[in-house]
């Protein structure tokens, strides 16, 4: 390799690396593709008419992303018979749902503006506008991510946060994306919409260490009525789910938290939330204030969703969510100088 291609990638790269001190922007896209977040809000307002339960969806989705290589669309991406993508990842498989959401407000967006517009930023926006669907809560959302390269299932598995976590394991998982133990309880509001499978709880339903089978920590009655839905021994692929809120299922407020108090935490990670003084008292607070929950979720939706984000000359800005492109400086730049952006 001559000493001026050396130099070429060498300048490159730190440029890429001096993209990452750039701060994520409002209105990023008002110059280059201003109807972006509108066309991303229509597709999720269209597919939201039809099912209310793709707002959870999303907002998971915007979720699982993050904390994953950080915010950079790598949960889009399908697996390829040479690897398997984190959307496959028993953590995500088959309980995330949307993509065809997210394909089709990426259709809209290219079709006004090629090439400008990340995905990572597109499921940023849908999240949003999931929330404000589904609980009028709304927040601007800073972009300008880029789309990252690798999509890895195995990362997914050791990165995301499980149903059966403690109250230690929780703020740990979160502590490591730099999220708080306040952020990590504020954003275990999301649970106020959605379902989950029965596999992900059937852990409480039938436990051979107590008399009745049931989970003394949830409520016997609750317990009964799951058992109806869950049949005992039930497989991970089973399609069968309850919601996440008993109580106001289809609207994202505050009433996830009363139902914890209540002991109708549907997962043992919702129950873990009440095990410790200082998550309790979170809790608390969020019961006697639903209007302060809801500031503070969207405070949280935006830190979160500036975890680890790639900027500027970063990764790429995918044509199609599901695919990375074929040809990307940043992934021919790594190949040469043996440099993974993401993991550093």
């Amino acid at each position: 390799m001559s000493s001026s291609t050396i130099s070429m990638l060498l300048m490159l790269l730190v440029a890429s690396l001096a993209a990452c001190d750039a701060a994520l922007t409002v209105g990023f896209y008002n110059d280059t593709c201003p109807s972006a977040e509108q066309l991303v809000l229509q597709a999720v307002t269209d597919a939201f008419a039809n099912n209310s339960g793709i707002a959870p969806g999303l907002i998971r989705m915007h979720f699982h992303d993050c904390f994953v290589r950080g915010c950079d669309g790598s949960v889009l991406i399908d697996s390829t018979a040479n690897n398997t993508a984190e959307k496959d990842s028993p953590a995500n498989f088959p309980s995330l749902r949307g993509f065809e959401v997210i394909d089709a407000a990426k259709a809209a967006v290219e079709a006004q503006c090629p090439q400008t517009v990340s995905c990572a930023d597109i499921l940023a926006f849908a999240a949003r506008d999931s929330a404000v669907l589904s609980g009028n809560i709304s927040y601007d959302v800073p972009s300008g991510r880029r789309d990252g390269l690798i999509s890895n299932a195995t990362e997914a598995t050791d990165n995301l946060p499980r149903f059966n976590f403690t109250a230690t394991q929780l703020v740990d998982n979160f502590s490591a994306k730099n999220l708080t133990a306040e952020d990590m309880v504020t954003l275990s509001g999301a649970h106020s919409i959605g379902v989950s499978h029965c596999s992900s709880f059937g852990n409480r339903l039938y436990n051979a260490s107590n008399t009745t089978g049931i989970d003394p920590t949830i409520s016997s009655a609750y317990g009964q009525l799951l058992r109806l839905r869950c049949p005992f021994n039930v497989s991970a692929n089973d399609s069968r789910t309850a919601s996440l809120d008993i109580i106001t299922p289809d609207v994202l407020d505050n009433r996830y938290y009363v139902g914890l108090t209540l002991n109708l935490g549907l997962l043992t990670s919702d129950h873990a939330l009440t095990t410790n003084d200082t998550l309790a008292t979170m809790v608390n607070d969020n019961v006697n204030n639903g209007t302060a929950w809801a500031v503070k979720f969207a405070e949280a939706m935006v830190k979160m969703g500036n975890i680890e984000v790639k900027e500027g000359t970063e990764g790429e800005i995918r044509t199609n969510c599901r695919v990375i492109n074929s040809a990307s400086s940043d992934s021919v730049i790594e190949t040469l100088l043996g440099y993974d952006h993401a993991s550093s």
